[in-house]
């Protein structure tokens, strides 16, 4: 019989992959059922924390320890938190970046567990071929280093090695897969893992090269201002980059996953796996004691450290809240197909028990062997049909409703287990339908609750996306027909002691499937998945509450606004207008208005394609334009005007940060002559400003206006020299050109947002504020009233356009 604690009694454990899902359960498990055990774990570091940094942050306070932490109440820290330490290092590099202190710490552990991996299913081929291909081997060769380090110091060093692979290294082959070595499996085909190394690294060169053409560095610029329009340089740049990363990223995806397939794998992640399998059993497997571990699906917790216990989404979650959304009508699937998935903790405890029976061997004096397989999954000895997980399901939500934004019960449809080829045909149509209706809603000159539109279009789009990578991705494990053997895994559960079988049961006929879903699995899916699931209106604050509370803390320190379609309902052309007529006649105002009219689709293109260049032609405008005049109109302007078109919520904003204590910050484009009557509710006022000769405006600009990134520029110039931080400010736009400003603060705020602005707000969870103007204000495009009519015929027919610099042979017309 096995005595796994009396074997691992006092030995210590070098594990990779602490910080995700199954290693986080693995220390935590190590350390609660091996006292005197010790860890040390592998942690990339970052520019912001230490290796250990990142464990106490990242693994010990996950809440997966917190029934270690009750238990050992304040002896936590001393009993628990003292026995792990951390080196830094990656898999992802020849050596494992370790330094001496960290060659050292491995050279003093007894069993080394490689948990890391590149788990998801859509990795990038090369970024899977370096983790999963090539980690095994790299941290066997840091093993072996380390093995002769200690030696050298009469020390035996590591003595055991455990790789986690996966059990779809048996690929999509139907019939029962064995715990084997690949080589000679009838699961396996001969291919050169080198190769496809060489292979993989070069189609990332490929790739990055065809991604700097520069026919494809123009479609990345172009769609880079089709989403954010006049943001500004630096930001249309980053966009672009963005965009070719992400082009280059999903060709190595579907290369990788082209390149699975074509040998009999569903993706690149089973693939990588199983030549990581290869190649380390070819270079190390006469060196090293090895025990590979294969677990099928990991899912939530039965049992240890509390039933129900997930790190993060796993492969099912997602695809079961899209279902209770009713956002996933179909699924693809065999509904007598077999889904093999395997609770964390049986595969915990089945890594734990595999060390203890190899050292326990090791120990009565028996060689360590060649290297040995054991899978940890369900489909065998407990299978779990995938129609009844359906089910179950179906019933469950039915029974127990997710809620939409009305507090409304979601019905969920049922499914009818259709093929994968049909569901992404009707996905892949919904897809499209939708981006066309994107582009079409994109074109239009809406904000605020309209623009909503775009960005409740923009998300449906982003979910019909995300059904669409469920079924590529996950579809062919729902119709995988392979069938993984647990003999050994059987054989290693009888031969330990019934103490250690209470400690670390690893039998999946332990698991009641009907109980563990409707009980366990589908309570913490919920739990973590942050929806609604209660009927009616929710007491609770809601989102949009609660941004709004933190926006108006009193801890906060600036508050910057923009002014067109943030404080006012107005923009430099209506006043413009305004100020243009306020001097004309009847007729003269009519022609006045034909000419602008004609000129408005010219305007509003330039004004989206930059709005720097849009304002500096505009403003020439005002070329011999009175100064003294144009202040007083700027008054009359804001009376008649600015005030009828004002939204009174916004007004009360400012007025509400300025009671906090906050410094209030206007930033326009505006002319002064304009923006002059808001100065009482501003600390500063940063606008546009012309050029002065000889008492007249000349129509160029004093220097360039405030838009885009000078707009953050001169916000982050402002916060530098009053000593406030832009962390603890809020900045209040309208649209995507004012992305800059409102990236640079820690609060931002989208108000009355064009279509672009309101579908990038939403996706970032920016607060988005919906100001109307008051009731019964004036709609008056135009001035009326009195005429100046001594100003007007003193200068004669062309005077009132002259005035600001618009010289047409048509502004006269009525007063001759």
């Amino acid at each position: 019989m096995t005595r796994v604690r009396d074997a691992l009694a006092g030995r210590r454990f070098f594990i990779t992959g602490a910080t995700g899902f199954l290693g986080t359960a693995l220390v935590e498990r190590l350390l609660r059922t091996l006292p005197d055990a010790e860890v040390v774990l592998l942690v990339r570091p970052t520019r912001r924390s230490t290796p250990m940094q990142r464990v106490v942050k990242e693994v010990l306070k996950n809440d997966c320890f917190d029934r270690l932490r009750s238990e050992q109440g304040d002896q936590f820290d001393s009993a628990v938190v003292a026995r792990v330490s951390a080196v830094g290092g990656d898999v992802g590099t020849d050596g494992l970046g370790l330094d001496d202190e960290g060659r050292r710490q491995l050279s003093l552990c007894d069993v080394v567990i490689h948990s890391a991996a590149s788990v998801s299913f859509d990795s990038p081929l090369d970024s899977a071929v370096e983790v999963n291909l090539l980690g095994p081997s790299r941290v066997a060769a840091a093993v072996v280093a380390a093995r002769s380090l200690a030696q050298s110091e009469g020390r035996p060093g590591p003595v055991h090695f455990i790789p986690v692979s996966t059990a779809y290294v048996a690929g999509t082959h139907q019939g029962e897969a064995a715990e084997e070595l690949l080589d000679g499996s009838r699961f396996s085909l001969d291919v050169d893992w080198r190769a496809e190394v060489v292979a993989a690294r070069r189609l990332r060169a490929d790739s990055e090269a065809a991604s700097r053409h520069p026919g494809q560095l123009t479609r990345f610029a172009r769609s880079a201002r089709k989403e954010l329009g006049g943001a500004g340089l630096h930001l249309l740049a980053q966009r672009a980059e963005h965009l070719r990363e992400e082009w280059v990223r999903k060709q190595l995806v579907d290369i990788g996953k082209v390149r699975a397939q074509s040998l009999g794998w569903p993706d690149a992640y089973p693939y990588t796996k199983a030549l990581g399998e290869r190649a380390l059993v070819s270079q190390f497997g006469n060196e090293l004691a090895i025990t590979i571990v294969r677990p099928s699906i990991i899912e939530s917790a039965l049992a240890e450290p509390r039933p129900g216990w997930i790190r993060g989404f796993r492969m099912a979650e997602p695809i079961i809240i899209s279902y209770a959304r009713g956002l996933l009508k179909e699924f693809p699937g065999v509904p007598e197909g077999i889904i093999d998935v395997i609770p964390v903790d049986l595969v915990v405890a089945a890594i734990i028990a595999v060390a203890g029976d190899r050292l326990a061997e090791a120990g009565a004096g028996s060689p360590p062997g060649p290297p040995s397989v054991y899978h940890v999954a369900s489909g065998v000895r407990n299978p779990f049909r995938y129609g009844r997980l359906v089910e179950l399901i179906r019933e469950w939500f039915t029974e127990h409703p997710l809620y939409d934004a009305d507090g409304q019960p979601i019905v969920v449809p049922e499914w009818s287990f259709p093929g994968r080829g049909r569901v992404q045909r009707q996905l892949s149509q919904a897809s499209r339908a939708m981006a066309m209706a994107e582009t079409l809603v994109g074109s239009l000159p809406i904000r605020g609750r309209q623009a909503s539109w775009m960005a409740a279009l923009e998300e449906r789009h982003m979910l019909a996306d995300r059904a669409l990578g469920y079924v590529e991705l996950y579809g062919a494990y729902t119709e995988t027909e392979a069938r993984y053997r647990v003999d050994r895994l059987l054989q290693l559960w009888e031969r330990l002691e019934p103490s250690d079988r209470e400690l670390f049961c690893l039998d999946p006929a332990a698991v009641d499937w009907d109980h563990y879903v409707r009980e366990i699995h589908l309570p913490s899916v919920i739990e973590h998945a942050r929806v609604r699931t209660s009927p009616g209106r929710s007491v609770q604050p809601s989102r949009s509450e609660r941004a709004r509370k933190a926006i108006l803390s009193p801890d906060r320190h600036l508050a910057a606004f923009d002014l067109e379609h943030t404080l006012i309902a107005s923009n430099v052309v209506d006043s413009y207008a305004w100020l243009a007529s306020r001097h004309l006649t009847a007729g003269q105002r009519v022609a006045f208005v034909a000419d602008l009219l004609r000129e408005a689709p010219g305007l509003l293109a330039l004004d989206r394609k930059d709005r720097g260049d849009f304002l500096r032609s505009f403003y020439r405008r005002y070329d011999g334009a009175p100064v003294d005049r144009l202040r007083e109109d700027g008054w009359e302007l804001f009376y008649a005007q600015l005030l009828a078109r004002s939204f009174p919520g916004a007004i009360a904003r400012v007025r509400h940060h300025r009671a906090l204590g906050h410094r209030t910050v206007l930033i326009t484009g505006a002319l002064d002559v304009v923006v002059e009557p808001f100065r009482p509710l501003f600390d500063e006022i940063v606008c546009a400003r012309l050029v002065q000769h000889n008492g007249t405006f000349t129509g160029r600009m004093d220097e360039l206006p405030p838009i885009g990134e000078a707009r953050a520029l001169v916000l982050a110039d402002y916060a530098e020299a009053e000593g406030l931080d832009l962390a603890e400010s809020m900045a209040y736009a309208d649209s995507a050109s004012d992305l800059p400003m409102l990236e640079a603060v820690g609060f931002p705020v989208a108000v009355n947002p064009e279509a672009k602005l309101a579908a990038i707000a939403r996706r970032r969870g920016w607060h988005v504020e919906h100001w109307e103007k008051a009731a019964g204000g004036g709609r008056r495009f135009l001035p009326l009233g009195p005429v100046d009519t001594r100003s007007a015929r003193g200068r004669g027919p062309t005077s009132a356009a002259a005035l600001m610099g618009a010289r047409r042979s048509r502004a006269g017309g009525g007063d001759r």
